[in-house]
């Protein structure tokens, strides 16, 4: 099943093991319509998969930087741990179209640094490296294109207004159809696992009103859900029969971003807020992702380098 991702979501597990895993009150204010006048949910999903066919088009031509700090939490939401972060050279990639279907686009990153250094080959498979970001993974606004669609329920549609500009919010979920399990890192890494297969979870998009542009995105667990392990992970590092994930939740934001020669400006992501918890030996984390200069390609291999709009500040670096 596919499922939004964080650009690299990570979890780290107490002292024990590392678990590898695929929000904050929302405040938008309800305008004044009568239900009638509220587009269909569908429709409107439509709308927006046109548009991110555009988005992807123009994101293939980008790369921009990121900075993605993973602290390790417990139950309380103290930090139990130290902070790693790295620092990677994102670029949005779009596989060959097959039919009429829109390509999977899949955002590729170069780690530049951890933790301020030099990267380094244990990296790619000690312990430490289990919540870096991977090399490649899903784009997190592809749930939304015809190939992922029926795997989601789009159910409501409000009017609201999102950064003084009238806005619809899409309400949707992702119904459960049986239990996850837990998996060791395909990459390697020591003590590392993720979980394969569908999660219930509900979520909400805000979009643009006229051009269906995604401002923001949040997605949270319905509620907690079992996870099976396998009886090979029970006999080798002592886990019970069931994992409980107790919530997975994200927050995705977007802003304009300005660039020159051609003058252009496009809604690109701005953050990525996620947070995990877990039960039963596993470490709970929280993921902060800032992207940050945004350049774009031009021929003959120039970069132009971007200005923000008036509208918000530059993200932090």
């Amino acid at each position: 099943m596919a499922r939004i991702d964080t650009l690299c979501s990570r979890l780290v597990s107490p002292p024990t093991f590392l678990i590898l895993s695929a929000l904050v009150s929302c405040g938008w204010t309800l305008e004044s319509r009568a239900a009638d006048d509220l587009p269909d949910p569908l429709s409107v999903v439509a709308h927006v998969a046109e548009r991110l066919a555009a988005y992807y088009e123009r994101a293939q031509r980008l790369i921009c930087s990121e900075r993605s700090t993973v602290t390790p939490i417990d139950e309380h939401w103290t930090v139990p741990g130290f902070a790693r972060t790295v620092e990677s050279e994102l670029r949005v990639d779009i596989d060959a179209a097959d039919g009429d279907a829109l390509p999977e686009p899949r955002v590729r990153r170069r780690v530049l640094k951890v933790n301020g250094r030099e990267p380094r080959e244990r990296d790619a498979t000690g312990r430490a490296g289990c919540t870096d970001p991977p090399p490649s993974a899903t784009e997190p606004l592809a749930f939304l294109l015809p190939s992922n669609r029926d795997l989601y329920r789009f159910t409501a549609v409000r009017r609201v207004r999102e950064r003084d500009r009238p806005a619809l919010v899409i309400e949707f979920t992702s119904p459960r159809r049986g239990n996850p399990q837990l998996v060791e890192d395909e990459l390697g890494h020591d003590d590392c696992f993720d979980w394969k297969g569908p999660l219930a979870v509900t979520g909400r998009l805000w979009v643009d009103a006229e051009t269906h542009a995604v401002l923001r995105l949040e997605q949270h667990l319905a509620g907690p859900t079992d996870v099976r392990v396998p009886t090979e992970l029970q006999r080798n590092y002592g886990f019970p029969l069931w994992l409980t994930i107790d919530r997975d939740d994200l927050w995705v934001s977007f802003e304009e971003v300005a660039f020159t020669g051609p003058a252009e400006v496009l809604l690109l992501p701005k953050s990525i807020e996620s947070r995990t918890i877990v039960r039963s030996g596993l470490q709970s984390t929280r993921r902060t992702q800032v992207f940050s200069d945004y350049r774009r390609f031009l021929t003959g291999g120039k970069v132009i380098r971007t200005r923000f709009s008036g509208r918000e500040s530059p993200p932090s670096r």
